[in-house]
């Protein structure tokens, strides 16, 4: 009897995908495939269109052209003749609670304590009342191991405990897929290890993850597929060991030659 060995369809399918900022095209035709727990580190030298990647991603910007699906499903309207795709707000928030964003510089509220701050969006956009939000936020904030400052306003926490926080909140909303943008390069070096650390640790949860990042020891560790951009394309991609030890293209050869203070 035959089996049916068709692989399971990708949970985010990018095609043709392009952001022009006025005259400027910042991401130049990317297509990539997620699969379902798949962690796939995303490197490239500054205005490569890494970040800018990521924010279209979640829609925090629009793409100018390309199509994104999530879980099978296109996001947005096909607009009949043109191609062209409409997005619709109410559409966007909801993909927003799929697709998680943690960012380079936390964006936490500083008027809002630790607890506050990870329970606001599941009050203002999940709907929950109080109790049932505040008792989801604990949990989060003890999974990344801050339950002891629940209470605390961001400018008395260090660095790293303020990007712990961005986690538990990008966490409580339970997305599929998370998107990390840089989450270490604004920490002082000591605190960059208790973030990794965290990191690491949802990844071994089986979560589906994107992550943009300098620090090539850990995405050799973290990454079961390593992608190089460049000039807002996909410049190389492959297993750790095929881009990060054995580079075929000459921009990524030079990129990693920059980079050789990392150990394997």
């Amino acid at each position: 009897m035959a089996t049916n060995t068709t692989p399971p369809a990708p949970l985010l399918r990018v095609t043709g995908l392009r952001k022009h900022f006025g005259k400027d095209e910042i991401i130049r035709g990317i297509d990539l495939d997620v699969a379902p727990g798949d962690r796939i580190a995303i490197l490239g030298a500054s205005g490569s269109g890494k970040s800018t990647l990521l924010r279209c991603l979640n829609f925090m910007e629009k793409p100018t052209a390309g199509r994104i699906a999530l879980a099978g499903g296109l996001v947005g309207t096909e607009r009949p003749g043109s191609g062209d795709i409409v997005y619709t707000e109410r559409e966007l928030t909801q993909v927003r609670q799929r697709v998680g964003m943690v960012f380079q510089q936390f964006n936490l509220f500083p008027h809002m304590t630790a607890i506050g701050n990870v329970m606001e969006g599941l009050r203002t956009v999940k709907g929950m009342d109080r109790a049932a939000a505040e008792s989801k936020a604990r949990a989060q904030l003890e999974r990344v191991g801050l339950a002891d400052k629940s209470d605390t306003y961001p400018a008395r926490l260090s660095g790293g405990q303020k990007q712990r926080v961005a986690i538990a909140r990008a966490l409580a909303m339970e997305p599929e897929l998370l998107l990390f943008d840089e989450p270490t390069s604004a920490l002082d070096p000591e605190l960059v290890g208790e973030v990794l650390r965290t990191i690491r640790a949802l990844a071994e949860e089986g979560r589906t993850m994107l992550l943009v990042t300098h620090e090539l020891g850990f995405a050799y560790h973290f990454a079961n597929r390593i992608l190089f951009i460049a000039d807002g394309v996909i410049h190389e991609q492959g297993t750790p060991d095929q881009v990060l030890k054995n580079p075929q293209q000459a921009r990524t050869q030079a990129f990693l030659a920059r980079h050789n203070e990392f150990h394997f």
